[in-house]
């Protein structure tokens, strides 16, 4: 009888742990936002000092969120992509929102100076917002620099559209066959269905 007794209680602990490990698989993999889901604001700083959420901008149509950083040679290569991005689709409602999600002590090119200096020599055409203290990036899910965003603002608010990389080819712009982002804002901007929602992210792992 007591080997009974010790018997179910072993199971009942086994059973506890097991169900406590679960929960804890269950919350890694609820990590950041899905297709579908709302993007809550922000209020960040930007190289200029300011402070900038996306309520500010009235009349915008939706965003291109995109964490990228200074050092990382994916984000580098990356910049003029960017910029044309912003270029092109600011006029239309889809400004670039960069953030760079970058613990400093962690990388010290990433700093806040850094930031202002690497932008006033790349030309940077949007903001770049330094996530002070990590607590945007983690909420979107964001695990690379650069990994993209595209919102649509609806009347529910900023609902997540794409997730992903920029194009299919970090590495040669000319060679550049799929542009996910592009193409992503071109089909919300018709009112029809992004065709690809989903891409893996490529580039460096942000720095905690």
């Amino acid at each position: 009888m007591k080997t009974l007794k010790i018997l179910v209680g072993i199971a009942l602990v086994l059973a506890v742990s097991a169900f406590a490990l679960d929960k804890v698989n269950v919350s890694k993999t609820d990590f950041g936002y899905a297709i579908g889901d709302v993007a809550t604001d922000f209020s960040l700083k930007n190289i200029d000092d300011s402070m900038v959420s996306l309520a500010d901008y009235k009349d915008a149509k939706g965003f291109i969120v995109i964490f990228t950083c200074n050092h990382c040679p994916y984000s580098v290569a990356y910049e003029d992509r960017i910029i044309e991005l912003d270029k092109m689709y600011k006029t239309k409602g889809y400004p670039v929102i960069a953030i760079n999600p970058n613990n400093p002590k962690a990388y010290p090119k990433d700093d806040f100076d850094h930031m202002k200096v690497r932008a006033k020599d790349k030309g940077f055409t949007f903001p770049y917002l330094f996530d002070d203290g990590q607590k945007i990036y983690p909420q979107y899910g964001a695990t690379k620099t650069p990994h993209v965003y595209v919102l649509q603002k609806t009347d529910k608010g900023n609902v997540v559209k794409y997730i992903g990389a920029i194009d299919n080819n970090y590495k040669d712009a000319a060679s550049v066959d799929k542009k996910y982002v592009a193409d992503a804002v071109n089909a919300l901007l018709k009112g029809e269905e992004v065709p690809v929602k989903t891409t893996k992210a490529i580039g460096c792992s942000i720095k905690a």
